[in-house]
């Protein structure tokens, strides 16, 4: 779409690996040309950590943009939301000392996480452990019960907040039915309404306020000349449509649903920026090609996961490590027709003697330059590598790429060229400022 004079420039930031790639430092950084960020898809299964002034902050639903002042922040229709978590949520950043109510504004359309999605969401990985068909790894926050509510068109909504007796009676059906699986198929006790009921009409009391419609918050933000950052969460591989399935999240995480999940026309986006760690992680089940042993002191699986402190931020678990793969990231560029890439955690490659890249796979014989679409096929894949010098010095926490070790400069002219797309920014460290800016996504 082409934009008249006047209108805002909007920009999408979406993970183009299994997710944790760092996408909520980046958003932050970018704020500063950014007068709307939007958050569409998922809910408190993300996990974005943020680093200022050597102070972390852990983000799970409210998007990145808070933690710049003045900033607004919108959770789009694509979010499911746990009201109680939402409050708690904003209640630690209040007590922190941000302003959040005033600039924040939740879709009335985001479908709800009640306590019996979260009961259905551990039970069900529960029974995938005991037959030994192997858990999903879901974050057990009832993410995809809650989705699946939504596209089966019985889940209750934001909106139904504001109506107590309707909230009520669509409350009892829902619960029926859910406490009947629960009981019937997995053995658990039923979950009472009155609870439930009453918890979500205190969180009500304090949601009202923030309740509007963020499409036409963004339409109108655009009109006005403001810029607009659209938030995702998760990573392109995680998508539940071209996402290593079953091995997936329950919502696409892929930048066309930027739009989708938020209300707008798609040509509303005008710049996809990538973010990809210069290395790979994993949390969770499924096929991971280029996986590293972290278990062994001394080797490259260890250093990664010790040096990048590969953990996951809402649960706590530790990541799976590997090389950098742009087989799969060939995949992402396609799905998300990314415009610049953001290489995060470069630091963390520091001091080894050599990298390895995963140029390609073996796969039944032949070669495959592309992730492949099925997870089994993804798990037989064999990586092919090329091999880089790597570099002694550090890179931590520099802001200018002239400064960088060559071998880092040629280890990243050597990505963007495998992947046929540019990269614009290079994350050095944790901070806001550690960040390496080659081409502004703001700018037009």
């Amino acid at each position: 779409m082409t934009r008249t004079a006047g209108q805002g420039r909007n920009v999408v930031v979406v993970g183009t690996q299994w997710g944790d790639e760092g996408k909520g430092k980046v958003v932050d950084w970018l704020t500063d040309h950014a007068q709307v960020v939007v958050r569409f898809q998922g809910g408190h299964n993300a996990g974005h950590t943020l680093v200022i002034g050597g102070v972390k902050t852990a983000l799970q639903l409210i998007p990145s943009g808070i933690m710049r002042p003045g900033v607004r922040c919108l959770i789009g229709n694509g979010v499911v939301v746990d009201p109680q978590h939402l409050i708690a949520e904003i209640t630690r950043l209040e007590a922190a000392g941000l302003e959040v109510r005033s600039r924040l504004v939740i879709s009335e359309s985001c479908p709800l996480i009640l306590p019996f999605h979260v009961q259905l969401d551990a039970a069900r990985e529960a029974l995938r452990d005991a037959s030994g068909t192997g858990k999903i790894g879901t974050t057990g926050k009832g993410i995809g019960p809650a989705y699946e509510d939504k596209v089966a068109r019985r889940a209750l909504r934001v909106q139904d907040l504001k109506h107590t007796d309707r909230f009520e009676r669509k409350l009892r059906e829902l619960l029926a039915l859910h406490n009947q699986a629960l009981e019937g198929f997995y053995g658990r006790p039923a979950l009472p309404l009155q609870p439930i009921l009453d918890q979500a009409m205190a969180a009500a009391e304090q949601l009202r306020p923030m309740l509007g419609d963020v499409g036409v918050e963004i339409d109108r933000a655009h009109r006005a000349g403001q810029n607009v950052l659209f938030e995702g969460a998760q990573g392109t591989l995680l998508d539940i449509d071209h996402g290593t399935y079953p091995y997936v999240t329950s919502s696409n995480c892929v930048a066309g649903n930027a739009a989708a999940g938020s209300g707008v026309g798609p040509g509303q986006l005008h710049y996809v920026l990538g973010i990809t760690k210069a290395y790979t992680t994993r949390v969770g089940s499924g096929p991971f090609p280029t996986e590293l042993p972290t278990d062994v002191p001394g080797s490259v699986g260890h250093h990664l996961s010790t040096i990048g402190q590969e953990r996951g931020t809402v649960t706590g678990r530790p990541r799976r490590c590997g090389w950098l793969d742009i087989a799969a990231l060939r995949r992402a560029m396609i799905i998300n027709g990314v415009s610049g890439l953001c290489i995060t955690k470069l630091d963390v490659l520091d001091g080894l003697p050599e990298l390895h890249i995963a140029v390609g796979y073996r796969l039944g014989g032949r070669q495959v330059e592309i992730l492949p679409l099925d997870a089994d096929d993804v798990a037989a894949c064999e990586p092919v590598y090329e091999t880089l010098p790597g570099w002694s010095g550090t890179t931590a926490g520099l802001t200018r790429w002239d400064d960088l070790p060559p071998n880092a400069r040629r280890y990243l002219d050597r990505v963007q060229s495998l992947i046929d797309t540019p990269v614009d920014m290079v994350s050095t460290g944790p901070d806001r400022e550690h960040t390496i800016l080659l081409r502004h996504p703001f700018t037009r």
